[in-house]
């Protein structure tokens, strides 16, 4: 596509698994995978899902040693009931890629627009000749709309068209037991409770085996010309058959689906039927407007404009499209590891929220910001529970893998054990506020789950004559584990309590009485702040002084480093051909860790240090991780090393467009694409939120002529443009912003400023 704005291929079969996720539709509430409408009874490589943000069954945990506080259940995204069959038939002869001549088939998607457009131009074995258009989206406006727009022109004959449209309830989630990534069991989670015409449309009801939760599809046709249709069931299918006169006229077929589940709708069939009469009433053109103006509204903060890279700008642009179509936009959910686009990691949540993707919605979209911040608030119970199974008297564990709050991993040295996620979200809870100036959120939410997480660091450590330590956890690089003081760790541990300490006096001078209700109800007390405090101040930090780094760990640097020369390309990643302690007892990183560090805190860390720390960590990074490039992008513009700073940019902007790391059929790397967004803001930008400013230290890429992005902080839009010549920021603040650019601070008034450095 010449303008950026649409991704196509054409019709690649080949790797049909892959484009499914490519091109899947989704909206933060629900996810349908772009699956080819006639199906192909499982011939093909296609994994066909449709997926609702949260909604889960509840799977047990095998053990063959167990122990205690071991999770014995996990939680499990539910592949739903399948809308997306529509099967087609010119005369006597069904429609089909496999059969007759395929004369064209392109699928794009439309970014400005928000829908997936397949075209086909197929003969049938006969010579019948059709054009036929699938359009389909997930509605931005209406979170339980599916909706498909099929458009069926006769070229060469006037045959009667059949259409049978289905819903299948007899549907099962992928496994793959050769993938660690992958769940290995329990495929079957859903059953028909009940199904057939409901207020005129058909309805079908099904249920989670043991979670109990149910989700409703309700669907409905219009059709031009107008036909009757023909309704056919099974216990778990059923259609509409709908056959079209002789003639040349185009056929169009537009098929509503609305999803309700028991999360959100105490009724499931009535909230289903009423959500439909108000779609229909709207109708399809209305729809379809609905979303583009969506979407105008989004990017008008969110584009990023790349000057002199086409490709690229196609695949930053792809990768802050799927950004929104992943984010869940109520109080049940968050943003999968895989997004809405597949079933890897079973629709868990993890960190990849807090470090990866949330940066882009608290600058881009600080409302969806807050809305991320609040669910880690609505299972802060639940980390409560965890944190006294763990063993510790108080405080939040938040869960490394979740859905619900509850831990889903069953693997402790790289799950639990990894206690840097409640860092992680209290960092992110600070950045959130530095950003906004939202004083509200402090007293709303903010500061309870500050408080609690850091209260875990004291049960966790301990002092170690005038240090304190934190034994046995694993930090973000998980070919480490069970170490002691991980580097990242403490550095987040001492950011968590040093802002509970500020956030409690702020709030003594600025909101009294709520830190007053705050305290009465948690228990908080002056002595622990006076305890959170010291802690922070005689955190050990492990040095190396020889190499001048700081180590990732007590034992990192006294490891065996592992022999990369004789390590064949084929063994990579080295998780699925090595066995995990092997790993562990060797100087090897799955993805940045320290160096990570250093990007999210760098205040009080030495330049020579950080460099020193890069050089070293980065010749023993595998990057095998999809977290990793995007860090060692943003450290690298930070250093100056711009080569490398593009280089590992590159890797992030188009690894699931091109499939670079071999496993995007099992839906699209979230974490990274955020990334990418950050290794642009963060890295080429030098973007940093500090207590009292915005400090800008932009840089221009040699193989570009510029860039461009805008983005909001402290009650002003803000746009920055790079050329080659000058760095422009135009100012649209509602009150005064301080700015730095390039060394200088400005003073920004409220009203509209352009500042050219």
């Amino acid at each position: 596509m010449k303008t950026g704005w649409i991704i196509e291929d054409q019709g690649n079969e080949q790797d049909l698994d892959v484009q499914e996720s490519i091109f899947h539709v989704a909206n933060g509430y629900l996810g349908v995978r772009g699956n080819d409408e006639e199906g192909y009874n499982g011939v093909e490589p296609s994994i066909r899902g449709t997926y609702i943000n949260a909604f889960y069954d509840i799977t047990p945990i095998p053990y063959g040693e167990s122990a205690y506080a071991f999770p014995e259940t996990q939680q499990k995204l539910v592949n739903v009931m399948d809308v997306q069959d529509l099967h087609i038939r010119i005369g006597q002869e069904a429609f089909s890629l496999r059969t007759g001549r395929v004369v064209s088939c392109r699928r794009l998607l439309n970014m400005k627009e928000g829908r997936v457009i397949r075209r086909v131009h197929w003969i049938s074995p006969l010579g019948k000749e059709l054009v036929m258009e699938f359009s389909r989206m997930a509605s931005f406006t209406t979170l339980e709309l599916f909706m498909m727009d099929v458009k069926i022109t006769r070229i060469n004959c006037d045959d009667e068209v059949t259409v049978i449209s289905g819903i299948q309830g007899d549907v099962s989630n992928y496994t793959n037991a050769g993938d660690p990534r992958v769940a290995s069991d329990h495929a079957k989670l859903l059953h028909v409770v009940q199904a057939g015409m409901q207020g005129g449309y058909l309805q079908m009801v099904s249920e989670t085996s043991r979670s109990q939760l149910q989700v409703a599809a309700t669907v409905c046709h219009e059709l031009t010309p107008s036909v009757e249709g023909r309704l056919s069931q099974t216990d778990t299918y059923l259609t509409q058959e709908y056959v079209f006169p002789k003639g040349k006229e185009v056929i169009r077929l537009t098929k509503y689906n609305v999803f309700t589940d028991t999360r959100r709708h105490e009724q499931v069939a009535g909230s289903g039927l009423e959500i439909m009469k108000d779609v229909l009433e709207r109708g399809v053109e209305r729809v379809w407007q609905e979303q583009a103006r969506y979407l105008e509204a989004f990017w008008m903060t969110a584009n990023i404009e790349i000057e002199g890279d086409a490709p690229l700008q196609e695949g930053l642009r792809y990768n802050v499209y799927q950004l929104l179509q992943s984010v869940g936009k109520d109080k049940y959910s968050n943003i999968a590891a895989k997004g809405l686009s597949g079933e890897g990691y079973e629709g868990h949540y993890f960190w990849d929220t807090e470090i990866y993707l949330l940066p882009f919605f608290i600058l881009c979209q600080p409302e969806l910001a807050k809305q991320l911040l609040r669910y880690r608030y609505t299972i802060l119970d639940a980390a409560r529970i965890r944190a006294k199974e763990l063993g510790h008297k108080q405080g939040a564990a938040y869960a490394w893998r979740t859905i619900t709050g509850q831990e889903c991993s069953s693997y402790f040295p790289a799950g639990t054990a990894q206690y840097h996620i409640n860092g992680d979200i209290a960092y992110t809870y600070v950045q959130y506020y530095l950003a906004t100036g939202d004083e509200a959120f402090i007293a709303e939410f903010g500061a309870e789950v500050v408080f609690e997480t850091a209260r875990t660091w004291i049960e966790l450590g301990h002092y170690d004559g005038d240090l304190f330590k934190i034994d046995a956890v694993t930090g973000p690089d998980e070919y480490t584990a069970i170490v002691n003081n991980n580097y990242y760790t403490n550095a987040m541990a001492k950011y968590n309590m040093a802002w509970a300490v500020k956030w409690y006096r702020h709030m003594q001078s600025t909101q009294a009485e709520a830190l007053a209700d705050l305290c009465h109800r948690i228990g908080i007390t002056d002595e622990e702040i006076r305890g959170f405090e010291q802690a922070a101040e005689q955190m050990y930090l492990p040095f190396h002084e020889q190499l001048g780094i700081h180590a990732q760990d007590d034992s990192f640097l006294s490891k065996k480093v592992w022999d990369f020369e004789h390590t064949p390309a084929a063994n990579y990643p080295l998780l699925l051909h090595y066995h995990p302690l092997f790993i562990y007892r060797h100087q090897v990183l799955k993805q940045a860790d320290t160096v990570l560090a250093h990007f999210l805190i760098e205040d009080g860390v030495p330049y020579e240090v950080m460099k020193n720390s890069y050089d070293y960590y980065e010749r023993i990074t595998t990057h095998d991780s999809s977290l990793s490039s995007a860090i060692y992008s943003i450290m690298a513009s930070k250093l100056g090393y711009a080569d490398k700073a593009y280089h590992y940019f590159i890797e992030t902007a188009r690894m699931d467009l091109d499939n670079t790391h071999g496993n995007t059929k099992d839906g699209l790397h979230m974490a990274n694409m955020g990334g990418t967004w950050m290794a642009i803001v963060y890295g080429f930008t030098g973007l940093r939120i500090r207590e009292d400013q915005l400090v800008l230290n932009p840089v221009l890429p040699r193989a570009w002529d510029g860039y461009k992005f805008s983005m909001h902080y402290r009650q002003a839009r803000m746009t920055v443009e790079v050329n080659r010549h000058e760095t422009v920021v135009m100012v649209d603040a509602a009150q005064p912003v301080v700015l730095e650019v390039k060394g200088k601070r400005f003073k920004i008034p409220p009203g509209n400023i352009r500042i050219a450095v």
